[in-house]
């Protein structure tokens, strides 16, 4: 029998997969003589953690590219295969959809439907509407129990309502606004990797105040545009390229880019491992450091604690960041890239892996951002989230000689 199980961001899957294989609860309790495999995103860092720490091709071994140089949708293809080359008679998804397209994403439910009618599936979710149509049980896990709906429609009646945020976001302590009208230009920028030609004659002006959301399929060259912007790539230098009023190779440097960004994206917060309070994890971001190291000033702590209001988490600003959820993290991480309201603000995947209430307070929280700042903001997700209000879309459409660059005013 085919199941999901609702959870929230807070929740550790991994305990709750061994507390699931050890039947701790009744509905569950099959699964402690059963053969089982997991499919997860973390189930994978494994594997790639294994292939650059060990050497063990596992998930590879019959491909001339590393786990780690695959796309995300590559990955999770490799993962499966391996899986069903096992003898498991249950497979454990946690969000099977992360990271992927509209298109892989229809393929990947078209073949775990099919897989779905040979063998078990335990779907562990954050959102409730991607519960496969073979379902056949729904549950929500909260407060450590296992509770039973009694159909899919109860089941998806739990997602969360729209959210709106009352409070003003605070303003800066210092105003980094330049006196130019365009912030990032590109003009006729065609990359390529390898002799594969990835972008081509991509046109793009990002002004002040503006709030874009940046799509396109896995593959189409966001990262690889993101990374022009942010100076992290070679491939702007001898383009007509033009950051924050200077030309790509014309005197910039990395760090001055960097004072004039505000950047999240998730795989950010495995880089802050120290023991940092909340409150001074986001106090570092006016100081675009990994932590704070610095005694900060009554100032800062009051902007701090103005942005811990809004989030809900006043009381806690002297807990360590370590110990918050994932969800919590992210939302520090993305009030830590707002705090000293730069020029351009980058969210690149914000929202994967929370659950439905915490991405209704976190579409929220940036449309409120975007609407009340001058920053301008970029905002790049596979999914369209319910809510989101941004004024333009660039859309990257694939073709044999590189992405082209489309502009939709939604």
């Amino acid at each position: 029998m085919n199941s999901a199980i609702l959870i929230s961001s807070q929740t550790k899957s991994n305990d709750l997969i061994k507390s699931l294989k050890q039947g701790v609860w009744r509905e569950f309790e099959w699964l402690q003589n059963e053969e089982v495999g997991i499919f997860s995103t973390q189930e994978i860092e494994r594997f790639i953690e294994e292939e650059e720490i060990h050497d063990r091709t596992t998930l590879t071994e019959n491909s001339a590219q590393s786990l780690k140089s695959m796309s995300s949708g590559e990955r999770k293809n490799a993962l499966l295969n391996y899986l069903l080359q096992r003898t498991f008679q249950t497979l454990i998804l946690v969000n099977p959809y992360d990271n992927l397209d509209t298109e892989k994403v229809g393929l990947l439910k078209t073949k775990l439907e099919e897989i779905g009618n040979r063998i078990q599936l335990v779907q562990l979710l954050t959102r409730a509407s991607d519960a496969l149509e073979i379902t056949q049980s729904y549950f929500c896990f909260r407060n450590s129990t296992i509770e039973k709906f009694a159909d899919r429609q109860t089941f998806l009646r739990t997602q969360a309502n729209h959210t709106e945020i009352a409070n003003q976001i605070p303003e800066p302590i210092e105003v980094l606004e330049l006196p130019i009208k365009t912030l990032i230009s590109f003009k006729k920028v065609s990359v390529s990797f390898n002799g594969k030609q990835v972008l081509q004659n991509i046109c793009w002006d990002i002004r002040p105040g503006e709030f874009w959301q940046l799509r396109g399929p896995n593959g189409s060259g966001k990262s690889t545009l993101l990374n022009m912007i942010t100076g992290e790539s070679h491939k702007g230098y001898g383009q007509d390229l033009t950051l924050f009023g200077l030309k790509k190779g014309h005197g910039e440097s990395i760090w001055d880019i960097k004072e004039l960004l505000g950047y999240f994206t998730p795989a950010m917060i495995d880089r802050f491992r120290g023991y940092h309070t909340i409150e001074n994890m986001l106090i570092s971001g006016l100081h675009d450091s990994v932590g704070l190291y610095q005694k900060p000033s009554h100032k800062e702590q009051e902007l701090a604690l103005q942005w811990l209001t809004i989030l809900n988490m006043s009381s806690r600003k002297n807990d360590y960041f370590h110990q918050l959820s994932q969800g919590e993290k992210r939302l520090v991480m993305t009030a830590r890239a707002m705090i000293k309201h730069p020029p351009l603000l980058i969210l690149d995947e914000p929202t994967v892996g929370l659950d439905d209430n915490r991405i209704n307070f976190f579409v929220a929280l940036v449309n409120k951002f975007a609407h009340d700042s001058r920053s301008a903001v970029v905002y790049v997700s596979h999914r369209t989230e319910k809510g989101l209000r941004p004024q333009k879309c660039f859309d990257l459409l694939p073709t044999k000689e590189g992405s082209k660059g489309l502009i939709n005013i939604t």
